[in-house]
């Protein structure tokens, strides 16, 4: 995900946030299955034709697996009953999960995965285990949408490079995310303080926040690795293309960059200096999110931009939440500080042994037309990979305002990466990244303990990887 253009991601770590617990399946129109996967007959069969492209046939049923995370999965049940309306008789099941490694695995093993699949979230399936058995969605976007016109035609550029791998298109990242420092304008405003451009400015406004009571930055353990994609972001900045090559082609050292350890000193003279809220091991994410966006005890948080509607019914009144570009070292960095990384996040596929890969093929397409598109842009507040369905007003959202603006000043400057997704390496690297917020670690340490993740992956002859150039 180098261009928009793209990751979301998804990716890059979490695209979305983890919700513990795993919630009932929610069935439209009919149904109810397992979280997941169907036993049933392949529904195949069906004649195709420029209104069913992929053949489903009908009174099929699709089975979809949903990550339960910032985006919720109500989303794609309101493309279901968009599907059906347009369907003689095809319904679907959508079952959330919250573990799609542990959920899924099985059942790629077994034999039997679900239709469609949004392999997001900390516990997504590394890409690398389960690519031979994917279908190709390039007759996806080839093919015309709900309203008539052709689906790659009404996509943002670039959205589709990153789910293509070795010239097949295998994911269909469905969401467009804008990553960005948020904060409180009116908390700003009323304070007079300016976001800061750089790692010293940040650590100015530390300062400030702290004889006003309050701290810089606040995390929980679930995604102490969204200070990881800070850090990434930054040191892309900082170092330029060299730095996301290094990292996403697993070369030995690739941490030691000098753009990456100038990021991470700069994070620990933070650390030191007590301008992490205390305690965000021990405290669940959204807990944590909540002292940054309902308590304004934290002013500073890297994200994604799902955290306005993950955060929706626990963000003070007023708050006017707004994203900013993540910051650069120097002011002499090798792309300029209105550079963003954004990218094409929740990553779809359609397993290829599904029980009805035309339905879930269908299904994608449904969540592809202007209606479907349209709803997830107000109801999220983010918009997808489809483009002309935000209105200027961003339907009263100063969030999705700002990612506008921030996408606008970046112009070509966009970027994104696919190595944490790729190799499933989230999970480990929470730990060395909680250690590291905690105080627990020096840079060198730190360092050494995400070299060792990158090395174990390099070295793993029974991981397929992919060189990015």
């Amino acid at each position: 995900m180098n261009d928009l253009k793209p990751q979301l991601h998804r990716r890059d770590f979490l695209r979305g946030a983890l919700v513990l617990g795993i919630a009932a399946p929610l069935t439209v129109t009919l149904a109810s299955c397992a979280a997941g996967g169907s036993t049933a007959p392949a529904a195949t069969g069906g004649p195709k034709s420029a209104t069913n492209p992929f053949g489903v046939k009908a009174k099929s049923t699709v089975a979809a697996t949903i990550f339960n995370g910032g985006y919720g999965t109500d989303y794609v049940t309101f493309a279901a009953a968009v599907m059906a309306k347009q369907k003689n008789g095809v319904t679907a099941t959508v079952s959330p999960a919250t573990n799609i490694a542990q959920t899924l695995q099985p059942k790629f093993v077994a034999g039997n995965p679900p239709d469609l699949v949004d392999n997001s979230g900390a516990n997504a399936i590394g890409i690398s285990t389960i690519r031979s058995q994917l279908a190709e969605l390039s007759d996806v976007i080839a093919a015309n949408n709900y309203e008539g016109k052709k689906i790659a035609d009404t996509l943002y550029g670039g959205v589709t490079k990153p789910g293509t791998l070795d010239g097949k298109l295998l994911i269909l990242n469905y969401v467009l995310t804008v990553y960005a420092i948020w904060y409180s304008k009116s908390l700003f405003d009323a304070n007079g303080w300016t976001v800061p451009k750089t790692w010293d400015e940040a650590y100015q406004l530390g300062l400030k926040a702290k004889a006003k009571g309050k701290y810089l930055f606040i995390w929980g353990k679930e995604a102490a690795t969204y200070y990881q994609t800070l850090a990434i972001a930054s040191s892309i900045k900082e170092g330029g293309d060299e730095v996301r090559l290094a990292l996403e082609n697993l070369e030995p050292k690739c941490w030691s960059k000098p753009a990456i350890q100038s990021v991470f000193t700069a994070m620990k003279k933070i650390i030191d200096a007590g301008m992490f809220k205390p305690g965000g091991a021990g405290t669940q994410f959204t807990a944590a999110q909540a002292q940054w966006s309902n308590d304004e005890s934290g002013l500073l948080y890297p994200s994604g931009s799902w955290i306005e509607n993950e955060m929706i019914k626990q963000t003070k009144a007023g708050f006017k939440m707004t994203g900013a570009p993540e910051f650069t070292v120097t002011s002499s960095s090798a792309m300029p500080y209105e550079a963003m990384h954004s990218t094409a996040g929740e990553p779809f596929v359609v397993p290829a042994k599904g029980a009805n890969v035309a339905g879930g093929k269908e299904l994608l397409r449904a969540m592809l037309s202007n209606e479907a598109a349209t709803n997830f842009a107000k109801t999220r507040l983010t918009p997808t990979i489809v483009k002309g369905t935000v209105p200027a007003d961003g339907f009263g959202s100063t969030a999705l305002v700002s990612q506008s603006t921030l996408l606008t000043n970046a112009g070509d400057h966009v970027f994104s990466w696919n190595f944490v997704d790729l190799y499933g390496m989230n999970q480990d690297q929470l730990v060395v990244w909680n250690t590291f917020l905690s105080g627990k670690s020096s840079v060198a340490q730190h360092t050494a303990g995400l070299q060792a993740i990158t090395d174990k992956v390099a070295s793993d002859s029974s991981v397929t990887k992919v060189k990015v150039s």
